[in-house]
């Protein structure tokens, strides 16, 4: 069982983790995207993934902080 929050504030830490999700989610098909060979911005899909990744674990924090 998590941590007794107000249902305000676990409403907006839940918005926050869907904003993070959503996130992650674009920079992984921006990444996808700048790596087709027809798109001039080639070296742009290096730096998705790693957003990417930053972002999820983002949102995997706050939901361990829910769930504490």
């Amino acid at each position: 069982m998590g941590q007794k929050y107000h249902q305000d504030s676990e409403a907006t830490i839940h918005c926050q983790i869907s904003l993070k999700l959503y996130t992650s989610y674009i920079y992984l098909s921006m990444s996808y995207y700048f790596d087709l060979s027809d798109v001039a911005l080639k070296n742009f899909n290096k730096y998705f993934p790693h957003q990417s990744h930053e972002e999820r674990e983002k949102a995997e924090k706050l939901m361990k902080l829910q769930n504490q």
